[in-house]
């Protein structure tokens, strides 16, 4: 039999199922289902012990190992047995999954986790995750889903606010900073010559240009490429020897741009530099962008949660002056990950820049519905996670812990000078980069050394183009004790 009259009579079964004529359904077609959507009690006799082994898990985890101990090559044979033609009970697959998520990543969860920008998720977006699990709401419009909409629009405004954004700011939650990055781009890019909605780059009259410090986050080189400006469209400006954008080699970009013909599009600084830290001159970069009269946002992944602290949201002193500022809930508000925020003082040009009309849509709020205001449709009601965490500890509990990061930083920074390594960034973000007290240990085989221990994780940046050795505290759950091991761990690597 030929593939199209193959195709044709699969084609002609379907109808059957399905059509206005035909054969009834075959008894297969409607046979008991409880495998995918097991009883009410079964549910709960399965979902308890889930909950159970669950904390078990945890513990362990605690106790145990920090880095995977899985063997690839044996994991992926053992993976390979599943062809799926066989069942195998939802309860043996639970327990299985969890054993392998013991060994088989690096635990961020883990109290000597001193790693990137992923922390020990509080129990409140735990539990959020479960609740919206179990209702999966579709958060494409406010008419279909008001709670999930409203909850979050109002999470949104409370961020603004702390922020010091003006009166009437908005946005929208978002997978995480790059995608909320990249909303920002797509709005300046719109505002700056609203025929970008229709032609895209070639709107401009040459081509269009976003600056950045050469310590940002690189994402925003795929971001340039999605946005269809291309890679070459992002400026590195270079740093001032501290990590911080230099506000002088800003402007001198520009004007060189403009010189050659280039569009000017957007300056983002960034608070929080993934290496090291740092801020950059928040204020001095607002300046130079109002003066040429682009967008200016504010990249605050992991620095916008100073918001949340009266004692230390000054350190942001600039951001209330960005027309977008991005913070990812999901780093040092310590929310599960997929977690972030888009706040801006346009959101008018939010609907211009993602406003689409369809006739299946049941409501079009141009300042509203999700699925109008960012790149995304159908997504997960993620607000809740932020939202409970919030509720439950309030802006002081959340301060609380982010200064008592810091705290520890600083103590972990003690310990080490006091044990001659040396510290060559000076970030207030709990981010701490150091080198060893000789030249003749590599960065790379201590961290390696400290990494193969299992007793904590810190990994190798490059800060002012020098390799160093990058301790963050990201964890709620830290102690002091967790600090002392870890400077113990590492001064036995060199």
């Amino acid at each position: 039999m030929s593939d199209e009259s193959c195709l044709g009579e699969r084609a002609g079964v379907n109808a059957g199922l399905v059509g206005q004529s035909g054969p009834l359904p075959s008894s297969e077609a409607i046979a008991d289902n409880s495998l995918l959507f097991p009883s009410g009690e079964d549910r709960q006799r399965i979902d308890n012990r889930l909950t159970e082994r669950l904390a078990r898990a945890d513990e362990r985890v605690r106790n145990g190992s920090v880095t995977s101990t899985t063997d690839r090559l044996e994991f992926a044979a053992e993976l390979a047995k599943f062809d799926f033609e066989e069942t195998r009970s939802l309860e043996e697959m639970l327990e299985w999954t969890i054993e392998r998520m013991e060994h088989g990543i690096v635990h961020i969860n883990h109290p000597r986790y001193f790693g990137l920008f992923n922390p020990t998720p509080t129990f409140p977006a735990q539990c959020a995750d479960r609740i919206t699990a179990v209702f999966n709401p579709q958060l494409a419009t406010a008419t279909t889903s008001p709670f999930p909409v409203e909850l979050e629009a109002h999470v949104i405004r409370s961020f603004a606010r702390r922020a010091g954004l003006p009166p009437g700011s908005a946005g929208h939650f978002t997978t995480g900073g790059t995608e909320a990055n990249f909303t920002a781009t797509i709005c300046a890019l719109t505002r700056a010559n609203p025929d970008f909605a229709m032609n895209g780059a070639r709107a401009f009259s040459g081509l269009p240009v976003i600056y950045v410090s050469r310590e940002s986050h690189l994402a925003w080189l795929k971001i340039a490429h999605q946005a269809g400006i291309g890679r070459a469209a992002v400026r590195l400006v270079r740093t001032d020897g501290t990590g911080r954008m230099d506000p002088g080699g800003l402007a001198k970009c520009l004007s060189d741009d403009i010189a050659t013909g280039h569009v000017p599009i957007m300056v983002a600084a960034t608070a929080g530099t993934t290496g090291g830290g740092m801020i950059d001159p928040l204020v001095q970069c607002s300046d130079i962008a109002r003066q040429y009269g682009i967008w200016y946002h504010v990249d605050a992944a992991w620095g916008g949660a100073l918001v949340v602290s009266d004692k230390l949201r000054g350190l942001l002193c600039g951001i209330e002056t960005a027309d977008s500022v991005t913070i990812d809930a999901h780093k040092w508000l310590a929310t599960t990950m997929g977690c972030g925020l888009l706040l801006t003082s346009h959101p008018a040009v939010l609907s211009d820049a993602f406003q689409v009309v369809m006739a299946c849509m049941p409501s079009n709020h141009a300042t509203l519905d999700p699925y109008v205001t960012s790149v995304q449709w159908s997504r997960r009601f993620s607000g809740l996670r932020l939202f409970l965490a919030l509720a439950t500890a309030g802006w002081r509990g959340y301060a609380l812990h982010v200064e008592r990061s810091i705290a520890l930083a600083e103590m972990l920074s003690s310990q080490l000078t006091a044990s001659g390594w040396k510290r060559v960034n000076r970030s207030s973000m709990a981010v701490l980069c150091v080198v060893p007290p000789s030249e003749d240990f590599d960065p790379q085989a201590i961290a390696r050394a400290v990494v193969m221990s299992g007793i904590a994780w810190i990994s190798v940046a490059e800060f002012e183009g020098r390799p160093v050795i990058r301790a963050c505290i990201t964890s709620g759950e830290s102690t002091a004790d967790d600090v002392t091991r870890l400077v113990a761990c590492m001064n036995a690597a060199i």
